[in-house]
């Protein structure tokens, strides 16, 4: 099984942490980069090669690294000169297998990789995409009115849920074949493609912990939750 981890943005919701430090080296729980918590996720997932792909301080990310001898998984790389999204990164990997865990490099989760790849292939999909119910509340009461201006209804901070795409994905290899190589592409314009296309697009509940470390808030969630349940990410 073989991985991709997206690590090439330049984590601007992180500044200032992120003008000395590429996001997937910021260090969780004082301990280890959340890269190398994934890496040895990966591991322990029976996953035996990554490739990183690399665009913003690419150099330091390689240098911690290296070729991953010292934590016994097969590490290489693919640098991509200009900001390719989320999915524009994989036009320029040449030896894909037919299907790959593709994730993003700054994602702390206790999902399982083997298992999410496993349901991919036994589903024989062509995309798998990790999902979680995240809870949403709106800091304002929320008005309801009819066409002419009647209020019908009114919520006082409202709390809603959302399945929201955890970075984590599945794919074939053919779902990338055609796309331009070296342009920008994310996911949401993959997966809008691939339902057009109809494809065959699974989503895969994930229902323990997840957070992405995007913004301060969540770093110091992901931070203090680590802390405190360390033993549930398998490293």
């Amino acid at each position: 099984m073989r991985a991709i981890i997206l690590a090439g943005g330049e984590g601007t919701r992180l500044r200032p942490y992120t003008y000395s430090l590429p996001k997937p080296l910021m260090p969780i729980g004082g301990e280890m980069p959340i890269l190398e918590i994934i890496i040895k996720q990966l591991i322990n997932n029976k996953f035996h090669r990554a490739t990183i792909a690399l665009n913003y301080k690419a150099r330091i990310i390689k240098a911690f690294l290296e070729n991953g001898e010292k934590w016994g998984l097969k590490i290489d790389y693919s640098l991509e000169k200009k900001l390719l999204g989320t999915v524009g990164p994989l036009t320029l990997i040449e030896d894909l297998p037919e299907n790959f865990l593709v994730m993003n490099g700054d994602l702390l989760t206790d999902l399982n990789y083997k298992e999410i790849y496993k349901w991919h292939v036994d589903n024989d999909s062509d995309i798998t995409v990790g999902t979680f119910r995240r809870k949403t509340k709106l800091d304002f009461g929320v008005i309801k009115y009819s066409e002419n201006l009647d209020i019908y209804d009114f919520k006082e901070k409202p709390i809603d849920f959302y399945n929201v795409s955890i970075g984590i994905y599945v794919l074939k290899k053919h779902v990338i074949e055609n796309l331009p190589k070296n342009e920008p592409c994310g996911f949401d314009q993959l997966i809008k493609d691939a339902i057009n296309k109809k494809l065959k697009i699974k989503a895969y509940p994930h229902s323990s912990f997840w957070l992405d470390i995007g913004q301060d808030d969540d770093y110091q969630k992901a931070n203090e939750y680590y802390m405190k349940n360390r033993q549930i990410f398998n490293i």
